[in-house]
């Protein structure tokens, strides 16, 4: 047929304009790309306007609607179709690549002395891992094979990239969705923790003023990396690639020779990392592999294991309290910091202490539980990758 005829040329371009239908976003939608695409929104909106930790919500946000956009197979644009930029970038997660890197700088950004002054500060941040095995446990009940709820388990621990780390060698099909559900219960502590504070402690409980930290010498702070890094590496080997990175960045912060390294570290490295973890994670929520039963459920196991994690840190310091003299004691309010989102954990403690007592300020007390929780968490995966892998 001669397409430059009035005819021939109509059939060309009707052909042509259909088969670049079929290329477009409109002729593969579904309804799941758009509750997808409607999630990421709403995430964006949660971290500028209501700035719940807008540095992981509107990169997972925006990653939501770039893993949703509608496409013909086979473009290699996807980040689950292997040889696509987003599937390469997708390794470092995948892989486990990515969060050891922010641990060197979250370990480059922590200062620990809160916790080396008063040691027994790191059993809150024992305590608080209850809601990772309570989550073990209700994953088990539901159905999950031990790999799986030992995945899930780890949001309690309020640590995203222990989350992804832990999951890409126990369960990668349910990254995406322990990833989401363990950054979204992260910038959501603000919102969750304060009522369960409320309602575990008494107003007299709540106006505790505990003593002023000690003054932490150089050589505690430089040691402490060191040290923790051999008791715990012997004790769960399994945690090395977490806790080596935590230490060795703590390390070159505090070593004071080093700053060009700590900077690097706490700066472009862990910004990169963050950047990449959050635009990844947020597209593999691809409608296709992620509205599932199983994405359900694990958003609520995720949510009783935080609920599980505060009500442990907090009953735990009520606890402890009844073995200590009167001026001794410690306030409740840090319980719920044992849960490893630093700092904002630690804020919401100073924040409702601040409620019910002006001057009483408990931020830097609960900096130590806030802190030991980081290195809490990387042991009880450490723990769960040895026994479930």
């Amino acid at each position: 047929m001669n397409i430059l005829s009035s005819g021939g040329f109509m059939d060309f371009m009707s052909t042509q304009l259909v088969q670049f239908f079929q290329y477009t976003g409109f002729a593969n939608v579904t309804v799941g790309h758009i509750i997808m695409i409607l999630i990421g929104l709403f995430f964006i909106f949660l971290g500028i306007k209501k700035e719940f930790e807008p540095l992981l919500l509107v990169p997972i946000g925006f990653g939501m609607i770039v893993g949703n956009i509608p496409f013909y197979p086979g473009l290699k644009i996807g980040i689950y179709e292997s040889g696509s930029v987003l599937n390469i970038l997708y390794h470092g997660v995948q892989n486990g690549w990515y969060p050891p890197l922010i641990f060197l700088g979250i370990g480059a950004m922590t200062d620990f002395s809160a916790l080396l002054s008063n040691p027994k500060l790191m059993l809150i941040g024992a305590a608080a891992q209850m809601g990772i095995f309570g989550a073990y446990m209700g994953a088990m009940l539901l159905g999950f094979n031990p790999a799986e709820a030992g995945a899930i388990g780890i949001i309690g621990g309020a640590d995203g990239p222990t989350a992804i780390f832990l999951s890409s060698q126990l369960a990668p099909d349910l990254m995406g969705a322990i990833a989401v559900s363990a950054y979204s219960y992260m910038a959501l502590v603000p919102v969750i923790q304060p009522p369960i504070m409320r309602l575990l402690t008494s107003d007299k409980e709540r106006r505790i003023k505990m003593r002023p930290p000690r003054r932490v010498s150089k050589f505690e702070k430089v040691a402490f990396p060191i040290v923790g890094l051999i008791l715990c590496a012997f004790i769960v080997p399994s945690g090395l690639p977490l806790l080596g990175m935590l230490f060795f960045g703590n390390l070159l912060k505090e070593c004071g020779v080093t700053k060009r390294l700590s900077d690097v570290a706490s700066n472009g490295i862990v910004n990169v990392c963050t950047l990449l973890i959050g635009i990844t994670v947020g597209a593999s929520t691809q409608a296709t592999t992620f509205l599932t039963g199983k994405s359900v459920l694990i958003f609520a196991l995720g949510a009783g294991s935080f609920i599980v994690a505060t009500f442990s840190g907090v009953l735990f310091v009520k606890f402890f309290n009844l073995f200590l003299k009167e001026g001794n004691k410690i306030n409740p309010l840090i319980g719920n910091s044992g849960v490893s989102a630093v700092p904002d954990a630690a804020r919401v403690s100073n924040n409702v202490g601040l409620e019910y007592d002006k001057t009483n300020y408990l931020l830097q007390h609960a900096m130590g539980p806030n802190v030991a929780g980081v290195v809490g968490s990387a042991v009880a995966a450490g723990i769960l990758l040895a026994y479930l892998h």
